[in-house]
């Protein structure tokens, strides 16, 4: 089976109204040049602000599963049929807590929410300290059964982790969606594909990053099939990517390198 994902790698702006107009004009011209089934959309899609900018701007768009740019994404989803995975900032709902939760939010063809998942492997690295202003999420994502296979998710900084992917895998994942706003700095774009490639490979798994772009994030979103092989790729720029996801060539792939399979966890213990 067969399946189109479009990756809408874009800059975004700090207002969540722009970015739902971004969204909007984005599923416009993917469902004219080719017609997805899923639309994937980068980390903090809904507000994002450059480094630097001061902590209460860049909190205070913060919203909730039911507010305006969610709602205005499911609609979007519903009048469109197709899914829709982006990220947002959700307000803590603790008032001892100030902070936002990474938020990523699955909608299905109808506009209703399927699931959401708060990231929590927070980026505390690089000399960033994403801690400061996100609350970490308490559960990895549970993979989802869809119409075009079973979606594992997990999001950007979470790659280091080999053992998200694994659960992921674990719990039947086909596909891995990865949302993420990668930051630039020297090797960044190496580590990224070599990260993202090393997950496809070991799990035997479709990873499908898609990035922001823009003055601080690097682009070069991509799709790698669970062989290893990149089978679609974005520069530095505002684009649309789309990729055609082939179910049956992740079984191919399974029978022929069933690494997961041939596992002997009773050896070792993490």
């Amino acid at each position: 089976m067969q399946s189109t994902f479009v990756l809408a790698q874009l800059a975004m702006e700090g207002q969540p109204e722009v970015n739902l107009k971004k969204a909007q004009d984005a599923v416009a011209k993917a469902m004219e040049l080719y017609k997805p089934d899923l639309m994937i959309f980068p980390e903090c899609f809904m507000s994002h602000f450059p480094v630097g900018t001061d902590r209460a701007t860049k909190l205070g768009t913060a919203q909730y599963l039911d507010g305006p740019f969610v709602t205005g994404m499911r609609k979007l989803a519903k009048d469109n049929g197709i899914w829709i995975i982006f990220g947002m900032n959700e307000k803590v709902e603790d008032p001892a807590d100030d902070r936002n939760y990474n938020c990523t939010v699955v909608l299905n063809a109808e506009g209703e929410i399927v699931t959401s998942y708060r990231k929590t492997h927070l980026y505390d690295a690089f000399g960033f300290k994403e801690s400061d202003d996100n609350k970490p999420g308490t559960a990895l994502f549970e993979p989802i059964d869809t119409p075009f296979g079973k979606l594992g998710l997990f999001v950007c900084y979470e790659v280091r982790f080999p053992e998200v992917a694994r659960y992921q895998r674990s719990k039947g994942a086909d596909i891995i969606i990865m949302p993420t706003a990668w930051a630039k700095g020297d090797l960044k774009s190496h580590q990224f594909r070599t990260l993202i490639t090393a997950r496809a490979i070991e799990n035997t798994v479709y990873m499908v990053a898609c990035d922001q772009c823009g003055t601080d994030t690097m682009g070069e979103s991509v799709v790698v099939d669970p062989m290893g092989v990149p089978v679609a790729t974005a520069g530095e720029v505002e684009t649309l990517v789309c990729a055609y996801i082939d179910t049956d060539r992740i079984e191919a792939v399974r029978k022929k390198l069933p690494a997961y399979k041939d596992r002997r966890p009773e050896l070792y213990t993490i």
